[in-house]
């Protein structure tokens, strides 16, 4: 009986405990904190039918990542017969494409171009060939797309270019 009695007076202490508000409360502030917005599965999944659809029809098999805002890998496929180092190149291209808000066709012409920046390429997650775009809607940034295996950097990208547009229309 001692037992049940500690017990439930314990239990009742915790629970009085935890509805009276702590002295220094403060609320932050707003403006410390944002809701983010980010690709969902489902829209990671219309994207991948629109991967095969545009996959289909230029006859090229590829390997696709997409990312969400935080950069976690929210889907990975590889096509028939794809080689598995495009399934690498695909993650690495998203990757960067999230990391820099930038194209991955882009960011490897400015970055030859630039002496400066040229060592970019030496970060070993970073993949400055072309097919990785970040998805970006009514200007937020809600994840990243990596094509590999398209047939080279500018077909890359343009599969992917054409794949994120499914979200706009």
């Amino acid at each position: 009986m001692k037992k049940i009695l500690f017990v439930f007076l314990s239990f009742t202490s915790v629970i009085n405990a935890q509805n009276k508000p702590h002295q220094n409360y403060s609320p932050i502030p707003s403006n410390y904190w944002n809701t983010s917005k980010t690709l969902t599965q489902e829209g990671a999944m219309a994207l991948l039918f629109k991967a095969n659809e545009l996959s289909d029809t230029s006859n090229k098999k590829i390997a696709l990542a997409i990312l969400d805002a935080a950069g976690n890998l929210m889907l990975l496929s590889v096509g028939d017969g794809v080689g598995p180092h495009n399934a690498t190149a695909a993650q690495r291209k998203a990757f960067t494409a999230l990391s820099t808000k930038t194209s991955t066709l882009q960011l490897s012409r400015k970055a030859a171009a630039n002496p400066d920046t040229i060592n970019l390429n030496s970060i070993p997650e970073l993949l400055l060939l072309g097919g990785g775009v970040p998805i970006v809607i009514n200007n937020t940034f809600l994840g990243s797309i990596g094509v590999a295996g398209g047939g080279g950097p500018e077909q890359d990208h343009e599969l992917a270019t054409q794949i994120i547009t499914i979200l706009t229309n």
